[in-house]
């Protein structure tokens, strides 16, 4: 369970509903919690729920917004100012540290839910629901374009589909260390004992995001005989299933220095977690 710095002796009913749907959420994911669980950890009754919020959906559109919309007007700002200081001299580096510091900063806030905070990123961009993916693209895509188009500008040699996929990898699996149950067990096995901060762990999962982001296009024939692989490792249908799936691999140049395949063109899909990411086209700039 996320451990929450802020006190819950606090008379204010609509903080302690909302603080309680996130703690719920964090811990069960939107599908599997309900409002009998959120009054009941609140200690309201469900009157208290529809006068304050009218609906579930409507709570969690606000416990969402509370701790997100912060978070991303910080992220702009620190990334406007980098743009300002930079302007052609923006790196990948920096359009990360962009996404991660507001992040890290509002982890260390007790108000902005301490280290909570970090769960509920990671949570609310590895979340399967269609209601959170509707809620986070539709509130937040302005921020994923800005992010999306920095990263662009910073790694002019990734066609847009390729930085879209690259991008939609990495923040994943930022998403899902900062969301896992178990990521301090592993921390603690990993690192043989030492201590290892929030800093720490996103600056070693950010090192290995910018060589991804930075890593040469891949040959498509290299692709090829890697598909091929996975195919033969497969046992009969699922061989040809295989190897069906992985020909959109077998990509042929574009005009414009693209790569056609069968992925989606689009990276709103791709960068979602770019909100967040959180965290965050995220599609959260998880």
């Amino acid at each position: 369970m996320a451990v929450r710095t802020t006190s819950r002796t606090t008379g204010d009913t609509k903080t302690r509903i909302l603080d309680a749907a996130e703690d719920i959420f964090v811990d069960l994911g939107f599908e599997a919690m309900s409002l009998r669980q959120i009054t009941s950890r609140a200690d309201v009754n469900l009157a208290a729920v529809n006068y304050h919020f009218g609906s579930k959906e409507a709570l969690i559109h606000a416990m969402l917004a509370r701790r997100l919309d912060r978070l991303n007007e910080e992220r702009l700002a620190l990334l406007d100012r980098f743009d300002a200081q930079l302007g052609p001299r923006l790196t990948c580096e920096h359009v990360l540290g962009a996404m991660f510091i507001p992040a890290l900063r509002l982890s260390r806030d007790p108000h902005a839910g301490g280290r909570a905070f970090l769960k509920l990123l990671g949570r609310a961009y590895t979340d399967p629901s269609a209601f959170i993916h509707d809620f986070l693209n539709r509130h937040y895509a302005s921020v994923a374009e800005r992010f999306f188009d920095a990263f662009q500008r910073a790694l002019p040699h990734l066609p847009r589909e390729e930085l879209g996929w690259r991008l939609h990898f990495a923040i994943g699996a930022l998403s899902g260390v900062l969301a896992g149950t178990d990521t301090d067990n592993l921390l603690a096995e990993f690192s043989q004992g030492r201590s290892m901060n929030d800093l720490q762990l996103i600056a070693r999962l950010a090192s290995l995001m910018v060589a991804a982001l930075k890593a040469p296009l891949q040959d498509p024939a290299q692709l090829n005989a890697f598909a091929a692989v996975l195919g033969e490792a497969a046992d009969g249908s699922d061989a040809a299933a295989g190897i069906s799936a992985c020909g959109a691999l077998d990509r042929q140049p574009r005009s414009d220095g693209g790569m056609d395949s069968g992925a989606p063109s689009q990276p709103a899909a791709a960068t979602r977690p770019v909100v967040t990411q959180a965290p965050t086209q995220a599609r959260q700039t998880h």
